[in-house]
């Protein structure tokens, strides 16, 4: 009810007659800023909503909508962080909209709306220079079960490449749930003939059945990732910091394109490894995907990396009904950084996830807060000015999980879960985006190489 307290002190001179306000002038600005990036042609939306024709037949779910604040979708706790793509109206915005549906939904004059967005052959970052696909079409099956499939492929980058935007996009919605696709840079010659970044402990850490991978039942239960010095991840196996993560598609998150000044480095003769959720749950005939990822390239050298740590406890257990399972997991920063942006991820008894930073003077404050996760919105939460952490603070990432029978996405309330890449078991990762502070010592080049 928060929404119809906070509608009362609208100030009366943003409060418009609903007979004066039209689509054109109007409603069309708020929604080609918040809106249509998702609800345009052949996008993740079920529904278009660029012109009159497209919105007019939606006017009174619209309405509903902006006024109960399920649209845009936003779920950061607003008390903690400022973000550079808060999808949130205003309350000035959301009248507007409640005006224009009371009011007929008018159209009003056509020259009265601004131009509207382009979205260059499908993609949200503009014309791409390269776009990679997988190698051929994936073919899923009506009925089969969740499928994790690993594609890698060449970029045929002849020389260091900076790239400032990465969109990873499926071939086929219905049928792709989420994907990554991270860098694999070539060996370097001292490390030829090793297996570079595998992790040989992985394979009894987990065990495989079909296309999917689940903990393997003999490991140890820690829910308090804190407790140990691995944090909660298999044994001898630690976050990242140099992750090579290049980009995501993920429900309800945007592509990522990376602040003014820097850039993510793909150096020659990099490879590309696919990593892709498949379900056929809403398809009733076999559906064919071949997901691609896009890259703009840097039109000059960039202030500095980006970076990304991976925080994860893979060893939790969640109880059967248990309706507030507490998991947590930890990082120490081992230098001085600056975060970018912040991810929480769960699957469907996610409940909510806190990120807070215990600095080295014992300082403890919370960074961002998700107090109500939902797994249909995985935003990457862009900060509007970087947060700095000193070298030692310490990352606490507390998660809550609801696998109660009052939790309706619950797929099994009677079974006791753990870790699991199918969506109807459970993972905890939190991730952020950093960059390392600008000295006279640290260019880029430096920096590249530690």
């Amino acid at each position: 009810m928060r929404w119809q307290i906070a509608l009362l002190v609208v100030p009366c001179t943003a409060l418009m007659a609903a007979d004066e306000v039209t689509f054109s002038r109007d409603v069309a600005p708020i929604l080609y800023q918040h809106c249509v990036v998702c609800h345009h042609a052949n996008d993740i939306a079920p529904m278009a909503l660029v012109t009159y024709e497209d919105a007019r037949p939606w006017a009174k779910a619209i309405r509903e909508a902006v006024l109960s604040r399920q649209m845009p979708p936003w779920h950061a706790d607003p008390h903690y962080g400022q973000f550079s793509n808060d999808r949130r109206l205003t309350e000035a915005e959301i009248e507007t909209i409640r005006a224009w549906v009371d009011g007929d939904a008018a159209p009003g004059d056509p020259k009265d709306a601004p131009p509207a967005p382009q979205f260059a052959d499908g993609w949200k970052i503009g014309k791409p220079d390269a776009v990679i696909p997988i190698p051929e079409s994936y073919v899923v099956k009506a009925d089969s079960a969740d499928a994790y499939l690993y594609f890698t492929v060449p970029t045929n980058f002849k020389e260091d490449t900076w790239v400032t935007a990465v969109e990873l996009k499926p071939g086929n919605r219905r049928v792709v749930h989420h994907a990554h696709v991270f860098l694999q840079e070539p060996p370097k010659p001292k490390e030829a003939g090793k297996d570079n970044g595998e992790e040989p402990e992985k394979d009894h850490f987990t065990i495989e059945d079909g296309q999917v991978h689940h903990i393997n039942p003999e490991m140890p239960v820690l829910d308090d990732g804190c407790s140990s010095a691995d944090g909660g991840n298999w044994p001898g196996r630690h976050p990242n910091e140099t992750q090579t993560m290049l980009g995501s598609y993920l429900p309800g998150k945007d592509p990522d394109i990376f602040p003014a000044g820097y850039a993510r480095l793909i150096p020659a003769g990099s490879k590309l490894g696919f990593q892709i959720h498949y379900n056929s749950r809403s398809i009733r005939a076999d559906e064919t995907d071949r997901t691609s990822v896009a890259l703009v390239f840097a039109k000059e050298p960039p202030k500095q990396r980006l970076r990304r740590v991976d925080i994860s406890n893979y060893l939790f257990r969640i109880p059967a009904g248990d309706p507030n399972h507490e998991v947590t997991a930890c990082y120490a920063f081992p230098k001085d950084a600056e975060l970018m942006s912040y991810t929480a991820h769960m699957h469907l008894r996610g409940k909510d996830m806190k990120f807070e930073a215990v600095h080295p003077d014992g300082r403890r404050e919370t960074l961002f807060s998700v107090p109500k996760y939902d797994f249909n919105w995985q935003t990457e939460y862009l900060l509007e000015k970087p947060v700095t952490v000193e070298k030692g603070t310490k990352i606490i990432i507390t998660a809550h999980f609801d696998n109660s029978p009052n939790n309706k996405y619950n797929p099994d309330p009677s079974k006791t879960i753990r870790w699991g890449e199918p969506s109807t078991e459970e993972m905890m990762d939190g991730w952020f985006e950093f960059i390392l502070p600008a000295t006279a010592a640290d260019t880029v080049a430096q920096a590249d190489r530690q």
